[in-house]
C-alpha cells in the first residue's frame, strides 16, 4: 500500500509516525505548500517523491491512496480531485467549512466506491473505544457529556507553534471532533444550540464558543471551547452515566476519582492516530466501509451547518 502525504505540517509528520508502524504501507509521496519542507519531509520518512502540487502526487502510477492533511479551506475539493483520480482518501477533520461541500463529498464516493475517510480521531482513542465498548454491551447508558476544548492561539499557529497560512475555526474543525463523538456514543442529535464571543479584531472569527446538543437517546452534551485559554491546554472529555463517570484526555482514560483505567488489549495501539490509519488501510484492503466513512460522519457536518446558520443569524441582531 503506497501513500501520498498531502500537508507535511505539525499533523502530517503524526501520521507518517503512525503508517511506520503498519505493515506493507509505504510513503510514496509527500506534498507541502514549501518544496524545501516537502524535501526534507521526504527525506526523513523515506519517501522517493516531493513536490508542491496534489495533481503530482495524483499523476504518480503507484500511489493508491492520499492522506490530507491541508487547510480546511482546502478539504473538499482535494478530496474529491482525489476520487476523481482513482485514488482512495482519507482527510483530516473537518471534511468541509460548508454543508454544501460535505455533500459533494459524499456524492463523489457515492458515484466512485472508493474508500472514502474523515479523520475523527475520538472515535480511534483507545479512551473513547472503551467507554464506546461499554455502551454498546448495555453496561453504561450515557446521561451527559462535558468537553472542555482549550487553545492559546491569538494567531495563526499550528500544533507546533509554527505559523499558519490560514485561519483555524472552532466551529468547523475542534467542534466536530465533539459533535461527532457524541452522535457516536448516543445516537442522532436531534437539538443544537450554540453561543459565541466577540470576534477577534485580525482573524475576523470568535475565539470562545459554547454549544448545546441533545441526542435521540435522551443524552445531552456541554461543549466550551476557546482560543483564549492560557492553559491548560487540550481537550477534556467528561462521560457521566447510569453506572460511571469517566474522564478522557486524548488517549488516557481515568475514572471520576482520578483513578487511572487500564486500557491494555482495548485496541492494538495507546495512538488515535495510528489506530486511524490502520483503520484506513485495513477498509482499502478489505474492500469494506471504514469506520469514520465520510457516509457515517456526515450527519456531523449537517448538524454543523445549523449551528452556523444559526451564529449568521445571531449577527443579523447586534
Amino acid at each position: 500500500m503506497r501513500i501520498a502525504l498531502v500537508g507535511a505540517g505539525a499533523f502530517g509528520e503524526k501520521h507518517l509516525d503512525g503508517l511506520k508502524n503498519i505493515d506493507g504501507v509505504e510513503i510514496a509521496s509527500v506534498i507541502s505548500r514549501s518544496a524545501e519542507q516537502a524535501a526534507e519531509v521526504a527525506a526523513k520518512y523515506g519517501a522517493p517523491h516531493s513536490g508542491t502540487d496534489l495533481a503530482e502526487a495524483l499523476d504518480l502510477p503507484d500511489v493508491d491512496a492520499v492522506i490530507l492533511c491541508t487547510p480546511t479551506q482546502m478539504h473538499a475539493e482535494q478530496a474529491i480531485a482525489c476520487m476523481n483520480a482513482g485514488k482512495h482518501v482519507q482527510v483530516e477533520i473537518p471534511l468541509s467549512d460548508s454543508w454544501a461541500d460535505a455533500e459533494a463529498v459524499v456524492a463523489k464516493q457515492q458515484e466512485t466506491g472508493l474508500v472514502c475517510m474523515v479523520g475523527h480521531t475520538r472515535r480511534f482513542n483507545p479512551s473513547h473505544q472503551y467507554v464506546h465498548n461499554k455502551i454498546a454491551a448495555g453496561e453504561l447508558t450515557l446521561q451527559q457529556l462535558d468537553v472542555q476544548t482549550y487553545f492559546f492561539r491569538r494567531k495563526n499557529i499550528n500544533a507546533k507553534g509554527q505559523p499558519r497560512s490560514w485561519t483555524d475555526h472552532l466551529l468547523w474543525h475542534h467542534a466536530a471532533h465533539t459533535i461527532d463523538l457524541f452522535a457516536y456514543q448516543s445516537g442522532k442529535i436531534v437539538a443544537a444550540n450554540v453561543l459565541q464571543g466577540p470576534k477577534h479584531p485580525e482573524l475576523g472569527i470568535a475565539l470562545d464558543m459554547s454549544i448545546q446538543l441533545k441526542a435521540e437517546t435522551g443524552a445531552i452534551c456541554t461543549l466550551s471551547l476557546s482560543f483564549n485559554n492560557d492553559g491548560p491546554l487540550g481537550t477534556f472529555f467528561r462521560y457521566i452515566g447510569d453506572n460511571g463517570t469517566y474522564i478522557a484526555r486524548y488517549d488516557d482514560l481515568v475514572n471520576g476519582k482520578e483513578e487511572p483505567i487500564d486500557l491494555t488489549g482495548v485496541t492494538v495501539s495507546n495512538n488515535g492516530i495510528e489506530l486511524q490509519d490502520r483503520e484506513f488501510i485495513a477498509a482499502i484492503r478489505e474492500g469494506r466501509e471504514p469506520n469514520s466513512s465520510v457516509g457515517k460522519v456526515l450527519d456531523c457536518y449537517r448538524v454543523i451547518g445549523e449551528l452556523a446558520a444559526s451564529l449568521e443569524a445571531q449577527d443579523g441582531w447586534s
